[in-house]
């Protein structure tokens, strides 16, 4: 496991947990108490957990995700998928974050970027979300500016959907957007369950000058409800190694980039 995601990793536990010693380290990420203790300092200068005699305490604001996330699979694929969208990213850019259990992996692996953490009194990224999960994650995070959109809370998901959104999105420019799926089909697109998920991540996407689907193989082939009727406002589609050379043509016919992330 390389460090951004291990660093990730401890971040996830500690907002689970609240608290971790470092022999649970040792064993639960494989790594020697030596690594455990450099990594827990390395979070500590960030201000993203508090150091204590043999491990540390959570600084995250505490919440209780909806089962989506708790029962959340296809977890290695989709820390792949993250690691691969995190690499899109450059500092200073503003990135759009849409609610869903990818998209808050990239969250965490953003969050975890040493170069995004480096202190010096000012914003190293920028990151526009209508879930409030992300936005709690990222709190603590003081180089990294947190923008939520307005609207209504959907409790089944943690995302903030309607016309508050919207509107909070007209206002604003994103230099690269993620967006979420429950299904990509090359002939009608991305699709959700939720009809209002599907009108704000639409929005979310046109306001980019990118737009990149993030979805694991599971997805592919499969129509939700709602359409986002994104057309070609989106160019990417990250996703694992399960998609099938027949697959990977139609969407190349379709002109979409996909991206396989290893």
């Amino acid at each position: 496991m390389n460090r951004p995601l291990r660093l990730a990793s401890l971040l996830e536990i500690l907002a689970e947990r609240g608290q971790i010693q470092v022999d649970e380290i040792v064993d639960e990420l494989n790594v020697s108490p030596a690594t455990a203790r450099r990594d827990l300092d390395t979070l500590a200068d960030q201000q993203l957990l508090a150091r204590t005699r043999g491990g540390a305490l959570s600084l995250e604001v505490a919440y209780d995700l909806p089962i989506r996330y708790k029962s959340e699979q296809n977890t290695e694929q989709k820390q792949a998928i993250a690691q691969a969208a995190s690499a899109l990213v450059s500092k200073d850019q503003v990135v759009g974050l849409c609610g869903g259990t990818t998209s808050t992996a990239i969250a965490s692996v953003l969050g975890a970027r040493a170069d995004l953490n480096e202190p010096g009194g000012g914003t190293n990224l920028t990151i526009v979300t209508n879930a409030v999960n992300i936005a709690s994650q990222l709190a603590m995070r003081p180089q990294i500016k947190t923008v939520l959109t307005g609207g209504v809370l959907n409790p089944r998901s943690f995302e903030l959907v309607g016309p508050f959104s919207e509107a909070t999105l007209q206002d604003l420019t994103i230099d690269i957007a993620f967006i979420g799926a429950n299904g990509i089909d090359p002939e009608v697109g991305p699709t959700v369950h939720d009809e209002l998920e599907a009108k704000v991540n639409s929005f979310m996407a046109r306001r980019a000058s990118r737009a990149v689907i993030v979805a694991d193989s599971s997805k592919i082939g499969k129509r939700a409800f709602a359409s986002m009727n994104l057309s070609r406002a989106y160019t990417t589609l990250i996703t694992d190694h399960g998609i099938t050379p027949e697959q990977q043509r139609r969407f190349a016919e379709s002109g979409l980039d996909v991206v396989i992330a290893r």
